[in-house]
Parts: structure tokens; sequence; C-alpha cells
């Protein structure tokens, strides 16, 4: 199933409205130092933690799993991206705080130490395993240990984390098997050539067969899911794909947090990918 949604613009991203035309309607919480509890975000090792407002003690919830984009970005819109775990907005705008946990997940270095606020691992290998390796066991401890269900795990990313979707989500099978869809913002694995070993097409085609009948639902600012959407239609002319502008012209993970069309169409996705399973 091959679904695409565009908003009716010419979608260049000059034309369109800057997020802060569209008042937010939700407010990221403060990172607190507490202990994980309903409502709270917290740091949970290198990663931030959420715990929804109705999470209850041995009940099961959706996770939704966040990688950033690229740190000391900025742009003449006033979009600025900080690399960091708790600089991401995408989970807690999607759900709203209510029905998902939420795990913001870092880039380790190539010592699996620090985190890397470009990429990951060190320039030029920019070797991924520590990475991964850290993405795995987070994920499955929160699972086990604050009700994630692991048939349930959506990992999203926006810009270098649109990319990691499917670099490290599909990276290899045992990273691969522990999500049921994914949620691409700005860029994808492939579309183009980028400084880390492995970003050439055919190397993401080797990732992009571990997708499966997985959902995807990859949007952008401007064209970028138009760009996206030519280059997998004829590798994936079946598959569960959806595309769609966000609607505005930043290249920013906050336009989550005010209302949209396009929010409203990744809410129902959500919900249709999480319920189904």
């Amino acid at each position: 199933m091959l679904s695409v949604l565009l908003l009716p613009s010419l979608l260049v991203a000059a034309e369109l409205p800057d997020i802060s035309s569209v008042p937010a309607d939700l407010q990221v919480p403060a990172l607190s130092e507490d202990s994980p509890s309903p409502g709270k975000r917290v740091r949970h090792g290198l990663s931030v933690l959420y715990l929804p407002t109705d999470w209850k003690a041995g009940a099961k919830q959706p996770l939704i799993v966040e990688l950033a984009g690229n740190g000391g970005y900025t742009n003449k819109y006033g979009d600025v991206s900080t690399g960091l775990p708790e600089g991401s907005n995408l989970g807690y705008g999607l759900s709203a705080g209510r029905g998902f946990i939420w795990l913001c997940v870092p880039y380790l270095n190539a010592k699996g130490d620090q985190i890397a606020i470009k990429w990951w691992g060190d320039a030029p290998a920019y070797d991924p395993q520590p990475t991964l390796k850290h993405l795995r066991e987070t994920v499955k401890s929160v699972c086990s240990g604050y009700g994630g269900d692991a048939s349930k795990v959506v990992l999203c990313g926006f810009s270098r984390g649109a990319i990691a979707c499917n670099y490290l989500g599909l990276h290899d099978d045992e990273t691969a098997k522990l999500w049921c869809a994914f949620f691409a913002y700005s860029h994808y694995d492939g579309v183009k050539k980028w400084p880390y070993p492995g970003s050439d097409r055919a190397s993401a085609l080797v990732r992009l067969k571990r997708l499966g009948n997985r959902p995807q639902f990859i949007c952008g600012e401007g064209a970028n899911a138009q760009e996206t959407e030519a280059y997998l239609r004829p590798l994936l002319p079946n598959a569960d794909l959806t595309f769609m502008s966000t609607g505005f012209r930043n290249h920013n993970d906050a336009w989550t947090l005010r209302p949209s069309l396009a929010r409203d169409k990744v809410r129902e996705w959500l919900k249709r990918v999480t319920s189904s399973r």
C-alpha cells in the first residue's frame, strides 16, 4: 500500500508558512533529574525518557524511540538543532504526552562513552556499532523496566535521525527486528550521499530489504518528501509507505508541537500502526 499525501502547495520552502505563524498547543515538559514517573521527562543514562500521563506500573504501552538531527545546525529561519536527545520534539508532539512512552536515544562516539553531536562514531570511519549496541540495550531496558510493548516500538527521527531510521534501524537483523514502524522526518537513507561509509544507494538498498512489510511515514519541509518518493516508488511499489509535506518551510521538529494537517495525519497513522499489532 503506497499512499501520497501532499498539501495543495507548490511545496517551495520559501513560499510555505513559518512554524512561528502557528501558535504551539504543546510544550515539551522540562527535563528533570527526578526518577521516572507519569508526566516527567527525565535522564535515563545518556538517553531521555518520558512516561506518559496515563502510564501505570505493570501495564504495557507503545514506545516511540526518537533519534535527533545533527548538532550545530542553524538556518536563516532561526531553526536550531543541538544534536542532543533532550532537544528532540517529535515523540511528544505526535503523542501529546499520552498513550506512548517516549525515549530519545543518543548517538555515541567510537569509544561508546560520549554523545556524538554529528552523525555517529568518529570521522572518518563513523563506526555505528557503539550506537547500535546502546540503542538495542536501551530499548530493551525500557520495555522490561517501564512497560514498553516490545511488539509496538516505533522508530522515528529528524534529519540525521530520519536517515538513521534505516541506516541504524535496519543496519542489521538484530536491530531491525525491534521496530513495528518508522517515521522519518526530513531526509532518507539512500536518497543522497553523506560523509560516512555506506551512504551510497547500493548499501542503502541492502538495509531497505530488511524493512519487509512494515509501514513507514515519510515527511519533510518543502518538496523533501517528493524527492524520497521518487527514489522509493520504483524500489517498493507495493510497500506501506506514506509521503507528506509538513506544510511548513522549517527544518525543525517543533512543527509537531502545533496544529497542522500533517500532524493530524501522522497521529492517525501512528494509531493504525500500533493498534493493528
